[in-house]
């Protein structure tokens, strides 16, 4: 038995624990808790875990797979021993892990006075906890152990993480959320000033425009200005800090600039501000997973775009923005699981999409818009075994109408940023192409695809040489094409493209030495080499 004095021979702080399929989220996790930097007030104090420090590093995550042996490796176990906690990533394929079990094992006979935490991702509690996880009560029953919920409606992300570093540093939980709201006003305190300057403008605007018609007319187009700019630039730079709820205040005053009027008497021009302030509200809503507010804010929207639309049936514009509505409703139903509402909703969006192409078929925007619209068809057709022969059509017609509009673009995308954006598009369609061949069986066509790809993406790459984004995404494209061709027996090509993409992981870590994640990637393009080696 291994010594359990908190400290002695404890080189991490914790072991994250998780499947194969909860790596993203381990990763994440990872980065979050090393990154979190505790109150000053509390640095030093002296807990059961040892002196509280100044960030909780280094802490141990495990590899995305493990080696084909009968038990954990030496690093692992050697990884085990040295961690003060284990952090277990709960999940469905983390209770059928044999992995994840043999190393809750293997920490609790190592240190069985040392905590071990549970960080439920995704399931209900009795399908998540590993099996290893669970202990004995005194009346003989199983008790499941208490879990930072990071599911949705559940604890949520920041107070999953508080509760998980309160559990490693050994401190309450009370002390962290105390100091992190306090730590959220402050960095937002800038932020909330101008949308309060701004929501004040707006007020002082609506008061001088009672004074004449025409004073009235100035003032609402001054207004309006700032209501435009709350729905773009002040929208964009809250997006930037993750402030939601603040998003959610500055909605709500553009909204309520529009609550005093008479919608019936409203312009044109303020009544699809109006619908797009909506929009804007149901996706902060869906983002924080509130289905039923954010799907009555995209009906009110799609209340008013098609009474706008009934007013003019031939304006493309105003099919365009009824659209959208469509697209939200379809795209709330998809999120919930609920395909065959989806379904209607994303027919009725690509039927307002066909309409836009029939009136001005030159418009890049609306080829776009009809590219879209195949491609919500084809993900709900993928969800079905018996229909992915429909899935291919709807995503061979997606990606028809994206290479259109990639080869022949308006003058409204012959900019730079335009022209980037209908590139990733397109290879975003040839993703989904070849994503669909796949699923038929057809690996030869669904490797042409992502050659294809592959050919945007290094033509891009060649322009931008510097964007390591670019470089990051070829590596998941040469990973995609290798598996595609060791499916189909060319293991000795698969492993040569492993050794290209572990070429470039090189030159992204030799850019910088402290990333992690690429330090990580390199590992496992590596593994994959190996395993693609001819037999």
């Amino acid at each position: 038995m291994a010594d359990d004095a908190v400290g002695e021979g404890a080189r991490y702080w914790a072991f994250i624990s998780y499947s194969h399929k909860d790596a993203a989220f381990g990763r994440r996790l990872h980065s979050r808790l090393e990154n979190y930097v505790l109150p000053a007030r509390l640095v030093g104090r002296l807990t059961p875990q040892g002196p509280v420090p100044r960030r909780l590093s280094p802490i141990f995550r495990d590899r995305e797979e493990l080696p084909a042996a009968h038990d954990l490796s030496t690093e692992v176990c050697a990884a085990l021993k040295a961690s003060r906690s284990l952090i277990v990533v709960c999940s469905p394929s983390a209770a059928a892990s044999r992995w994840v079990g043999r190393e809750i094992e293997v920490f609790r006979e190592l240190h069985p006075n040392r905590p071990i935490l549970a960080a439920a991702r995704e399931g209900e509690p009795g399908d998540c906890f590993p099996p290893a996880l669970r202990l004995a009560g005194a009346d003989g029953e199983m008790v499941e152990p208490l879990a930072a919920d990071f599911r949705r409606g559940r604890d949520g992300e920041q107070l999953g993480l508080l509760k998980l570093v309160a559990g490693i540093a050994g401190i309450g939980l009370d002390e962290l959320v105390r100091r992190d709201a306090h730590r959220k006003t402050q960095r937002v305190t800038a932020v909330t000033a101008g949308a309060l300057v701004v929501a004040l403008l707006m007020g002082l605007l609506a008061v001088f425009a009672l004074n004449a018609r025409s004073e009235a007319e100035r003032q609402r187009s001054e207004a309006e200005g700032l209501v435009e700019f709350m729905l773009t630039d002040l929208r964009d730079r809250l997006k930037g800090v993750g402030r939601l709820d603040v998003m959610s205040a500055v909605n709500q005053r553009a909204l309520h600039y529009y609550s005093d009027e008479d919608l019936d008497r409203l312009p044109v021009d303020s009544l699809e501000r109006r619908a797009r302030i909506l929009h804007a509200m149901g996706e902060d809503d869906e983002t924080r997973g509130d289905h039923d507010a954010a799907l009555k804010k995209f009906r009110e929207a799609a209340r008013t775009t098609a009474a706008l639309l009934a007013e003019a049936p031939n304006d493309p514009e105003r099919i365009y923005d009824h659209a959208q509505s469509e697209y939200w409703v379809g795209y709330v139903d998809y999120d919930r699981g609920r395909l065959a509402s989806a379904k209607q909703a994303f027919l009725r969006y690509e039927a307002l999409a066909d309409q836009m192409m029939r009136l001005n078929p030159r418009s890049t925007k609306y080829r776009e818009e009809e590219g879209y619209a195949e491609g919500n068809l084809c993900a709900i057709a993928r969800q079905h075994p018996a229909d992915r022969r429909g899935a291919l059509r709807h995503c061979s017609a997606a990606l028809n109408q994206i290479s259109l509009a990639a080869r022949h673009p308006d003058e409204d995308h012959q900019n730079r940023d335009a022209r980037n954006k209908l590139n990733y598009d397109l290879m975003e369609a040839l993703a989904d192409m070849a994503e669909t061949f796949r699923l038929n069986g057809d690996l030869e066509h669904a490797r042409l695809k992502r050659l294809e790809q592959q050919s945007i993406l290094e033509r891009q790459m060649a322009v931008d040489p510097s964007n390591m984004d670019l470089k990051d995404s070829w590596i998941a494209l040469q990973r995609s094409l290798a598996n595609l061709e060791r499916l189909t027996g060319s293991r000795a090509a698969a492993k040569a493209r492993f050794l290209r993409a572990i070429a470039m992981a090189d030159k992204l870590a030799h850019v910088d030495s402290t990333n992690k994640l690429w330090e990580k990637l390199r590992s496992d393009l590596l593994n994959e080499a190996h395993q693609s080696s001819p037999q």
